[in-house]
């Protein structure tokens, strides 16, 4: 997938495009780049009774610029589930070492940690390895690549003082020679979970990993929607514990983009330079910031 992207990807940067005079397809990725609205600072999440702190070096991308990003840009399912991303500093979402934490709420409930310090990491491992490869062949059938569980790029810990799970898997999509980073947040509060994603490669992992302590200190519930501020009486509780967040099994959907190689977005670029769907969406959306001027 990658060799036959950067061959399309090489053979664009080789030609010139009249349209709207712009003349090489780093043009094109730095309008659209440029078309983004960047958010820093403290601002109100939607959902799940938060807020969120933009950490320093981050910036953060609404609901609706992420959606298109996720799906039309780079090539993945959509998930309605999804309320915005952060996106380092100094990276463009189009870049070739681009990487981001999309950012994501459950409303499942109260999930109980008391199995936290039970759970035996490696043989979680193994059973969720056994049900990749089960589900393999459905996947295929359906037109997917074939998904191996490579192992844990980083251990699964769960902060219990901060109620934050965190661990990362490294996957290999097919027969591609670089493998994805499966990096995941959980931040838990009294009637739900924040899921941060990480999206990136394994060559991006020091990167991520350096930066995982701002991000966790990202998002902070109310007062009165924090874990401890559960109501025996009257909350919900999660038919989901510690272990089976790890395991995925809560929705089919949570971190499903993340599953989708990257390098589909320079595919998606290709297409950009030919006058596509996606380009006409970011050149009308610079025609409306214009006349906003």
């Amino acid at each position: 997938m990658k060799i036959i992207a950067l061959s399309l990807l090489l053979f664009f940067f080789c030609i010139q495009s009249n349209a709207q005079g712009i003349d090489t397809l780093q043009d094109r990725v730095n309008l659209i780049e440029q078309s983004l609205f960047y958010q820093t600072g403290e601002l109100p999440l939607k959902v799940g009774e938060a807020k969120l702190k933009v950490p320093n070096g981050f910036r953060f991308l609404d609901r609706k610029q992420s959606i298109f990003i996720l799906t039309e840009l780079w090539g993945n399912l959509a998930d309605s589930s999804v309320i915005g991303m952060l996106v380092p500093n100094g990276k463009g979402v189009l870049d070739f070492n681009s990487w981001v934490f999309t950012i994501s709420y459950d409303d499942m409930g109260y999930v109980k940690d008391d199995d936290a310090d039970d759970i035996n990491y490696d043989d979680l491992l193994n059973e969720m390895q056994q049900e990749c490869t089960d589900a393999n062949p459905e996947r295929e059938k359906q037109g997917y690549q074939a998904i191996e569980i490579i192992g844990w790029a980083s251990q699964p810990y769960y902060d219990n003082h901060k109620k934050v799970l965190h661990w990362a898997k490294e996957i290999k999509f097919g027969k591609d020679t670089i493998n994805t980073l499966n990096y995941n947040l959980r931040v838990l509060g009294r009637k739900g979970v924040f899921m941060l994603n990480a999206i990136a490669t394994m060559y991006e992992l020091p990167e991520v990993r350096t930066n995982i302590g701002k991000v966790i200190n990202s998002i902070e519930f109310t007062e009165g929607n924090r874990y401890g501020d559960f109501k025996t009486d009257i909350d919900q509780v999660a038919a989901w514990t510690i272990s089976g967040l790890v395991a995925g099994k809560i929705l089919a959907k949570v971190g499903l983009f993340a599953l989708v190689l990257k390098f589909w977005k320079l595919i998606a670029i290709v297409f950009v330079a030919g006058g596509s769907a996606i380009w006409k969406f970011f050149m009308r959306r610079k025609k409306q910031e214009e006349g906003m001027d």
